[in-house]
């Protein structure tokens, strides 16, 4: 049975060509820590430093030491939100949250920091005028996904930036469905931090991940893990300069070599060029969906204002049970349930049932598109047969 793997939303598959081979090459031909040794490690220096500088260059990023690596981008938002936040902060965010966000910021609420949740409409998009009604004296940081991992919907951060340039807040942003696919701009849009992972549009591996930050907002952040980071060593102090600060114990460097090649990849395709593919592939689900009874979409109709992120509510059938479908008997792995975002389906109206995501990627087809809406068909009739 052929598969076709529609959840690029949580992690991408296949990843970039030749990312393997520069995993490999790392681990076979490398070997070496980096800042840690008197002899000759400058291969994996000058990867991590490359790195950075094509991350800089992705983002429009002045600050190519500024660029903080993590594990994945769930550390890198609890960086700026643990060692940012205080009791007595406000914070505000939107409605459409992931729960990378929100387990850290309920953690913090027991510990006093105030939340304030703009709530967005029914298909997942904000008004930034309501946003400013949240602000109080007390307000510090707005922080918003740059686009729903369930409806795909994605929220006008150049908008929000622009207010909390306005207002004097900290404006911080998750990347996590959007980088490697949409142009982001980090001076365009105002932002104090932007958290990123490289494992889903970036077609990196897991396990690496992080965040660019300001010079400013660095120098008012704590570090939440500290330790050895094979720079002034004589010292038992937390290197106050970055990426240092920040980046204490061993890195992740196969991932970082993976990323590398990843992002050499993107570089050669053009972020244009899979923005528009992946635009086609969610109109043609999009379509396809929207011509079958009982089947509700959720997010914008269509693809300019959202990602090929495509969640379905079937009415009437167990959303689990066309998902199981599916993948049983046509070999398509989508993602069924509430996708760690139970904010965001609260807000449009699936919850607690969650709904079936279909999350093409880069490497899907219009074939791929094709074959999955009349395998959804074949799972609607089949359950009918079943529940008649």
């Amino acid at each position: 049975m052929q598969r076709i793997y529609l959840d690029n939303a949580a992690t991408s598959y296949p990843k970039a060509p030749g990312l393997g081979d520069a995993v490999k090459h790392f681990i076979d031909d490398v070997g070496d820590n980096v800042n840690r040794s008197g002899y000759d490690v400058m291969a994996a220096d000058e990867m991590v430093f490359e790195t950075r500088d094509m991350l800089a260059e992705l983002f429009n990023f002045p600050n190519p030491e500024n660029v903080v690596f993590t594990l994945n981008i769930t550390y890198g938002l609890n960086f700026l939100l643990k060692g940012v936040l205080q009791p007595g902060d406000h914070v505000i965010v939107s409605s459409m949250e992931h729960n990378a966000v929100m387990r850290p910021l309920m953690q913090l609420a027991n510990q006093g920091v105030e939340l304030s949740r703009v709530s967005c409409d029914d298909e997942g998009k904000i008004d930034v005028e309501s946003l400013r009604q949240h602000i109080k004296q007390s307000t510090k940081m707005v922080i918003v996904t740059h686009a729903s991992n369930v409806s795909g919907t994605i929220l006008p951060v150049e908008q929000i930036g622009a207010v909390c340039e306005e207002k004097g807040l900290l404006f911080v942003v998750d990347t996590a469905q959007t980088a490697g696919v949409l142009e982001i701009d980090f001076e365009r849009i105002k932002a104090d931090a932007l958290a990123f992972t490289g494992h889903k549009g970036l077609l990196g591996p897991q396990g690496i991940g992080g965040f660019l930050i300001s010079q400013d907002l660095a120098g008012n952040m704590d570090a939440l893990v500290s330790g050895g980071t094979g720079s002034l060593s004589e010292h038992e102090d937390v290197p106050p300069y970055l990426p240092d600060k920040f980046e204490a114990g061993t890195p992740n460097l196969p991932g970082i070599y993976g990323l590398n090649r990843a992002l050499r990849y993107l570089e050669e395709v053009g972020l244009d060029s899979i923005r528009e593919k992946e635009s086609q592939l969610a109109t043609g689900l999009l379509e396809g969906l929207a011509n079958m009874e009982g089947v509700r979409i959720l997010g914008p109709r269509e693809a300019q204002g959202r990602m090929a992120v495509v969640s379905a509510d079937f009415v009437g059938y167990d959303n689990a049970q066309v998902a199981y479908f599916l993948h049983k008997h046509h070999g398509i792995r989508t993602r069924c349930g509430l996708h760690c975002a139970p904010s965001a389906h609260k807000t449009l109206g699936t919850f607690p049932q969650g709904t079936v995501r279909f999350s093409p990627g880069h490497f899907n087809t219009k074939e791929d598109m094709e074959k999955t809406l009349s395998a959804v068909r074949q799972a609607l009739k089949e359950l009918d047969s079943i529940l008649r």
